[in-house]
């Protein structure tokens, strides 16, 4: 069917919008601080075959792995027996997951009783059972240390919720009546979506919204392969380390080789070290996410993200593998890790390419802290990811305490963090000094410290970059290691980036985060932005 290019544009700003809808209901029906201030979750439309259509402007780690979900969910759960008015949930990192705490509501789309999309709602669970509150375990040894898996179930059908499974859900999560709260906005958010859909192809017809649909597809493949072909053909290695194993082991290489050919590229991560003991596996979905993610930034970020922008790229991982490990591999950490190491790996590779298209070492960790513990009668828990530095670029320096690549959440404000939890932030402030130098230094990182209230409680850290920095590039140096603290009675101690402890009243956690890499030699940098970087107190020195 031919579409008209006027009702093709109609249609596409739709299905976006519809997408942007989504984020907006779910910031204002979910009740976790978590996903209403901070935005750890993400939404997306597939079709009937799962292929992603529309994506939120939410979480690049997130989107990746829902081009995903679909296909594999239709694998496990036979398309006939999907109907109107059903509700599925998983987190199983087999099901084009990433780690459990990511909780998906699937909802098909039918109109006059055909499936034609699928909605898709991504939500962090603050907690989703296991050994320790938050569902972060750094010590796990396999993913059930690390919470409840939950592979494709129906949650509810037109008859109403299917209480026996979100009983049975519940019952080994903490905070039930907010992951209660959580689920119900996903699934309104998803029913939204769905009415929306239905509405669009009732305006245009089913089959012109369907060969819409396609063409979103094919265009982004034709944009796509366009940008590749403007690249230098070659093959390009690239490799970074996490700090450890997560189990007292050394650092663990991340190796990628870059092929650029006819329009396509194909990742090879054979160097890549085996799976590992601790938490910091990362699915081959999430290691497919930080490449498309990679790709786009580089080649062309103003193509609309679906299915077609992602058919030129190929991802080959060895079973086994830290990027590809057994299906009871622990993987928590993975998620916003790992993936970052793969995306420092590919840029490293890229950079050797387009060098002027590529940012030095930003603060790739989420650099995650959860207090956890109770607050008179009701327990709470507390997650809070932390920014950074960016890290320096051909024409700028890096932005200072931001969220970079991979995560794109916000901040808690310290105004809702001591109303909801047992605690004061004592400080928010930049970190001075912690850039890179360069002639584009790298952003500052941040340093955030947090008093406790409650007369006990426990700390989570599960970080990165405390050993090995954000890289400098191109003679540019790098950035300063992440760092966390204990202050208690006057002392300060410093934190590993994957521990628990036990916390009691008045203790302070401070965290200071990475600061960027710097690009290019620090002897390039004029004299004029360098007087401007002491009167504003980056650096100390005389202006």
């Amino acid at each position: 069917m031919t579409v008209d290019p006027i009702t093709l544009e109609v249609v596409r700003s739709g299905v976006t919008t519809i997408a942007e809808e989504m984020r907006a209901i779910l910031v204002r029906s979910a009740r976790a601080p978590l996903l209403k201030e901070a935005g750890d979750f993400s939404c997306a439309l597939t079709d009937a075959r799962g292929r992603l259509i529309a994506q939120g402007r939410d979480i690049p780690i997130h989107l990746g792995v829902m081009a995903f979900t679909v296909q594999e969910f239709l694998r496990r759960v036979p398309v006939e027996s999907v109907a109107e008015g059903d509700v599925y949930l998983t987190n199983d990192p087999e099901v084009g997951g990433n780690h459990l705490p990511d909780v998906k509501a699937i909802t098909p789309v039918f109109v006059g009783g055909r499936l034609i999309a699928f909605a898709i709602c991504l939500a962090h669970w603050p907690d989703i059972g296991g050994a320790r509150a938050g569902s972060y375990v750094p010590f796990a040894r396999d993913i059930h240390m690390e919470g409840l898996v939950i592979p494709p179930v129906r949650i509810a059908s037109r008859e109403g919720p299917r209480r026996e499974i979100l009983d049975l859900i519940f019952a080994n999560v903490r905070g039930r009546e907010e992951r209660e709260g959580d689920l119900l906005a996903q699934c309104a958010t998803n029913e939204v979506a769905s009415r929306r859909i239905v509405e669009m192809c009732h305006r245009f017809g089913v089959e012109v919204v369907v060969n819409c649909f396609q063409r979103f597809q094919d265009e982004s493949e034709s944009l796509m392969r366009l940008e590749i072909r403007r690249l230098p053909e070659g093959t390009y290695a690239g490799e970074d380390f996490l700090d450890d194993d997560a189990a007292g082991g050394d650092p663990v290489p991340i190796r990628v080789a870059v092929t650029i050919k006819d329009g396509a590229m194909n990742f090879d991560f054979s160097g890549t070290a085996p799976q590992i003991p601790g938490p910091l596996n990362a699915t081959r979905f999430v290691a497919a996410s930080a490449v498309y993610y990679c790709c786009r930034a580089v080649c062309g970020p103003e193509i609309p993200a679906n299915e077609g922008c992602y058919r030129p790229i190929s991802v080959s991982i060895p079973a086994g593998a830290v990027l590809n490990p057994a299906p009871d591999a622990p993987v928590v950490g993975g998620n916003h890790e790992t993936s970052q190491r793969v995306v420092d790996a590919v840029m490293r590779a890229l950079a050797q390419a387009v060098p002027e298209r590529i940012t030095a070492g930003a603060t790739t960790t989420s650099g995650i802290l959860i207090f956890s513990g109770r607050r008179g009668e009701r327990p709470f828990i507390f997650y809070e990811a932390h920014g950074g530095g960016e890290g320096g670029h051909a024409h700028r320096d890096g932005t200072s305490a931001v969220r970079n690549h991979m995560t794109n959440v916000m901040n808690t404000p310290a105004e809702v963090v001591e109303a909801e939890y047992p605690l004061r932030v004592e400080s928010h402030t930049l970190r001075p000094g912690s850039f890179g130098p360069g002639r584009h230094r790298g952003g500052l990182g941040l340093r955030r410290a947090y008093r406790v209230l409650a007369e006990t409680a426990e700390l989570t850290t599960m970080a990165e970059r405390c050993r090995i920095a954000p890289w400098g590039f191109r003679g540019g140096q790098d950035g300063q290691t992440m760092r966390i603290w204990l202050i208690r009675d006057g002392q300060r101690r410093a934190l590993g980036g994957k521990e628990v402890l036990t916390l009691r009243r008045d203790d302070v956690v401070e965290v200071e985060s990475c600061g960027g890499g710097g690009y290019d030699p620090p002897e390039a940098r004029p004299a004029d932005l360098h007087r401007d970087d002491v009167r504003e107190g980056y650096v100390d020195g005389e202006a």
